[in-house]
């Protein structure tokens, strides 16, 4: 029985609705508060240890649960435009989603 580690970084606001979704696929998770580089801005990984041929069933619920949106943002300046007069202007960013790793587990210790 192969057990495969499904990772998935998804944000904060979509986090407890996909817990819950796993939970009712019958599925254990483990959630732990992150955040992300580029908006730093705060995420959750969400981890699940499930057998190989459950995997798309995972994906699905992945997939079904945390979307896009967009999002507006003030870039913060940096430190050569401090001196200069600075306006900011907020951009528009495409969040949320999920960005998930499969990974093969070698064995699984339970004690």
């Amino acid at each position: 029985m192969a057990i495969q580690l499904v990772i998935s970084i998804v944000q904060t606001e979509d986090a407890d609705q996909l817990i819950s979704a796993l939970r009712d696929g019958g599925f254990s998770s483990t959630k732990i508060s992150t955040t992300g580089g580029f908006l730093r801005q705060g995420n959750a990984t969400i981890l699940v240890g499930t057998e190989e041929k459950n995997v798309p069933q995972v994906l699905a619920i992945i997939r079904r649960n945390c979307h896009t949106r967009i999002q507006y943002m003030t870039p913060l300046p940096t430190a050569g435009e401090i001196s200069a007069p600075y306006i900011v202007e907020p951009i528009e960013v495409e969040v949320g989603g999920a960005v998930v790793f499969v990974l093969d587990v070698e064995s699984v210790i339970r004690s």
